[in-house]
């Protein structure tokens, strides 16, 4: 989630000043760390979407799929994806 324009902006200024003081090695780690915070909070809200879902499966009486079948399906999707992205020409935007 992007930070608010007047927050960024007041964090911002502290943020670079203390950047440029890092050698370029640390640099890269800040990198990777941002990275890591940016996947957590997109699993995260995957997993919120999926508890989203799950009274309306119950409602529906969907039977319970196992940990094996979920596991699958997740590959088959991904799958699925990777197969799309490498199908798009360079630059086009993701789904």
């Amino acid at each position: 989630m992007p930070l608010k324009d007047a927050a960024m902006s007041a964090i911002e200024p502290k943020l670079l000043e203390k950047l440029e003081q890092l050698p370029p090695e640390k640099l890269a780690e800040v990198e990777d760390f941002i990275d890591f915070l940016a996947n957590r909070l997109r699993r995260q809200a995957a997993f919120d979407r999926l508890l989203e879902v799950a009274p309306a499966l119950e409602a529906a009486a969907a039977e319970p799929m196992s940990e094996d079948a979920a596991t699958a399906l997740v590959k088959e999707v991904r799958a699925e994806r990777r197969a799309r992205r490498k199908n798009q020409p360079p630059g086009a935007s993701r789904p």
